[in-house]
């Protein structure tokens, strides 16, 4: 077996169900669970049709570089969305199944295990950036978010010494799970260190149509754009982004997403993606193209989740540390006030209200003497508004116990 497995940590949701072991929640109360990023919301019936009428094509092997016609979509998709010059569906795009996977895929492709090398990853993190590192032989560098940066990552903190071996940078904007969006003077920033480090980054944007202020997150192509990166000798050098249509779309079973940006970089990914096997299938390809011709449903579903937030952020500060993110549609709270860690409030909270939320410790790692994620828990708000405030009236009334049995 590979050694480098051994060094794969239990994904959180594994060590979710072993704090639940020996727990049996208060049958009074159905369940209701806000750990998972799992859009609950329904499956656009147009996408349904595209992907049933196009089901001849099971019978052809599809090429690994997707359809003329689905790259030319998320190209189109891509300038109208970022203000981008146009892109060269060609070379500049490639389809890939969800973005998860693709994620995973980059690092093994672009890490040379020989040469020491580290991946800078933000802290919490997707645990996907953690493992792809280690299975490309290299090592993590987390970078710890900072509540006082709007949980920004201080990249200026990073050593010239660990930079010298830095190979890939992933970072997630809008974030997962705090919802933050990098500005252009961060993209600026890490721009300069990519140029000065020569490190590829990876832009994990899956979160960016779901937002909640009247402007829409900006990306990392187009942040190239606004700074005159996107050059013709060189466009968009050593930057990568990453989508998907599961969030935007509410598809994730469709697996379906893609991978843009610098054209040497991705022309070695498809040499990759083509022994590994990661083609899509026609009748995917095929649903895709009209989930990312379509505005409208987006439009929808972001009203959704903004009429949830508005409706469920407020009750829960009247017990918890939280304020409505940027962008995505996670809450990240703080439960200090509570007495409880984030593991017992979470083991508790199941208990006594049959309520499951995420421990923010779970979803970061110990660096630099703290875990970023300690006493903070993660809640997706996927469901549908009545079932999603009904845990946050379960929630509020779990918390007011726990300070009226402190105050007796």
């Amino acid at each position: 077996m590979n050694p480098l497995l051994d060094k794969l940590h239990p994904y959180p949701f594994e060590k979710l169900r072993r704090l639940f072991d020996g727990v049996t929640p208060d049958a009074n109360f159905r369940p209701i669970s806000l750990g998972i990023g799992e859009p609950k919301h329904p499956t656009p019936e147009f996408i349904r049709e595209a992907l049933a009428d196009n089901l001849s094509g099971l019978a052809v092997y599809p090429a690994t570089a997707g359809s003329e016609a689905l790259r030319g979509t998320i190209a189109a998709w891509l300038e109208r969305r970022y203000g981008l010059p146009p892109l060269d569906p060609a070379t500049q795009v490639l389809p890939v199944n969800g973005s998860r996977e693709a994620l995973f895929a980059f690092a093994q492709a672009v890490i040379d295990p020989a040469a020491d090398a580290l991946v800078v990853c933000p802290n919490p993190f997707y645990q996907i950036y953690e493992g792809a590192a280690f299975l490309a032989g290299a090592e993590p560098y987390f970078v710890n978010s900072d509540p006082a940066r709007n949980f920004g990552c201080d990249y200026d903190s990073v050593p010239a010494e660990v930079w010298k071996r830095v190979q890939l940078l992933y970072l997630c904007s809008p974030g997962n799970p705090t919802g933050a969006v990098l500005s252009l003077t961060d993209w600026e920033n890490l721009f300069a260190l990519s140029e000065r480090h020569d490190f590829i980054i990876a832009a994990d944007e899956c979160y960016s149509e779901i937002y909640h202020g009247d402007e829409p997150p900006l990306g990392a192509l187009q942040a190239a754009h606004i700074l005159g990166l996107a050059t013709v000798e060189k466009p968009y050098a050593r930057l990568v982004v990453f989508s998907s249509l599961s969030k935007r779309s509410n598809v994730p079973g469709l697996r379906s997403g893609f991978v843009a940006g610098d054209a040497d970089v991705l022309k070695k990914f498809l040499l990759y993606r083509t022994y590994h096997g990661g083609a899509m299938s026609p009748p995917v390809q095929a649903a895709s193209i009209a989930a990312w011709n379509d505005e409208s449903h987006v439009a929808e579903n972001r009203a959704q989740y903004r009429a949830k937030f508005d409706a469920i952020t407020p009750l829960l500060q009247q017990v918890l540390d939280v304020a409505l993110p940027d962008a995505g549609f996670y809450l990240w709270a703080d439960v200090s006030r509570t007495g409880l860690s984030d593991t017992e409030f979470a083991r508790r909270l199941y208990a006594e209200y049959n309520v499951t939320v995420l421990p923010g410790s779970y979803l970061a790692r110990e660096a630099h003497g703290s875990n970023p994620g300690r006493n903070r828990i993660r809640m997706a708000l996927v469901a549908e508004t009545a079932e999603g405030l009904e845990a946050a009236q379960r929630i509020v009334r779990f918390c007011k116990n726990l300070t009226e049995n402190n105050a007796s």
